[in-house]
């Protein structure tokens, strides 16, 4: 009976780090047209601002299901 919790603990283990992959390549595909938009733009103050904006909220959205999970001690701690 224990080999099977292992088993299952393990493979959703993996699921889970491929999730969180998946998740930060996400934010580089979403950050992606920003950088090329404040690019084409010459780098202008309300592009920059713009630019920074829309980073940091993509940054939210990685970041914080990591903090709520870590919070919810669902994401083992770094001691």
């Amino acid at each position: 009976m224990a080999e099977i919790f292992s088993t299952l603990g393990a493979l959703l283990l993996k699921i889970g780090i491929v999730a969180l992959v998946a998740n930060e390549v996400r934010g580089f595909i979403l950050a992606a047209p920003v950088l090329y938009g404040m690019y084409l733009s010459g780098g202008t103050v309300m592009a920059l601002w713009i630019g920074f904006c829309s980073l940091a909220g993509i940054f939210l959205s990685v970041a914080a299901p990591l903090f709520v999970a870590k919070k919810l001690k669902l994401l083992p701690s770094r001691a």
